[in-house]
């Protein structure tokens, strides 16, 4: 296992200032790299952290930070900013693309929950990005939503955001309070100990529930031709639909593989072993073999 040294890092995007941390394998040479995106809320410290810290022992550049709005960057107050976390993403590659440790032809992109929509969306569209992997992610699809709601409630839930755009809710909360991330579920792993960071905050604006209904991550499929997938999902996942998990894989062309873990729960993946190590260690072994010379 390499040793790893991390750095304190800012960069700009769209003027906003962005805060990460630069996981830093003790090796020689530039290295493959990659730039994590993580789930709805998450700043870098929490689930991100523990995937990056995985990927740079095995040797892996890691790049983690907190997107626009969220934990220490600038931006709009918690905020969720579907073409700005987007833009986000272009500037993390960018900020590795320029590090001598890294090798600019080698960087790839790992996404967690919904991070996994915002990784295979920003891959689609940036060639700088030579492989792609989802964890437990959020495959969002507005005309799936439509399918199962029926397009007037769909339209009507979205004027109901807008409506009251500017508004915070917590997002999470117990015995079925309100909630952005509603369900007892999101609220065991954020409203406990076991995401314990000094920079996250329970609450979101309402108009952030209109970008995630609107995101459309299923259509980046038949773009990723050129670019190796990695899909790693549990079986059973009530908040990351395994069947768009599944949809995306088929739909996808080209080199691709995908990883089904024996999860009871969504957040399993983000701290229940032996789910996160089995989750590590198929991104980095994907990771070394599409990100060779």
């Amino acid at each position: 296992m390499t040793t790893v040294r991390t750095e304190l890092i800012t960069f700009g995007s769209d003027g906003v200032e962005l805060v990460g941390e630069l996981r830093l394998p003790n090796a020689d040479g530039a290295r493959p790299a990659v730039a994590f995106t993580g789930p709805f809320t998450g700043v870098k410290d929490q689930v991100v952290g523990t995937y990056a810290e995985r990927l740079a022992q095995a040797g892996l550049v890691a790049l983690t930070f907190d997107h626009r709005g969220f934990g220490e960057s600038g931006g709009r107050r918690q905020h969720e900013d579907g073409q700005g976390k987007l833009a986000d993403l272009r500037a993390a590659v960018g900020v590795l693309a320029g590090r001598s440790e890294v090798n600019s032809a080698q960087i790839g992109v790992v996404g967690v929950c919904l991070g996994g929509g915002y990784a295979v969306r920003a891959a689609a569209t940036d060639p700088r990005v030579k492989a792609v992997a989802g964890i437990a992610g959020a495959y969002n699809s507005p005309a799936r939503i439509v399918q199962t709601m029926g397009v007037d409630a769909y339209r009507s839930a979205l004027g109901g955001f807008l409506d009251r755009y500017e508004e915070y809710i917590p997002a999470v909360a117990p015995d079925g309070a309100e909630a952005a991330m509603a369900g007892d579920e999101p609220y065991a792993y954020y409203g406990t100990a076991r995401s314990a960071s000094p920079h996250w905050r329970n609450e979101v604006t309402r108009g952030s529930l209109h970008s995630l209904m609107t995101f459309d991550a299923l259509g980046a499929a038949d773009l990723l031709a050129v670019t190796p997938l990695l899909i790693v999902h549990g079986k059973t996942d009530a908040y990351c639909s395994p069947e768009l998990a599944r949809e995306f894989y088929e739909r996808k062309p080209g080199d691709k593989e995908i990883l089904w873990l024996d999860a009871d729960r969504h957040i399993d993946l983000y701290d229940v072993e032996p789910h996160v190590t089995e989750a590590a260690q198929a991104t980095a072994d994907f990771l070394h073999r599409h990100l060779a010379p």
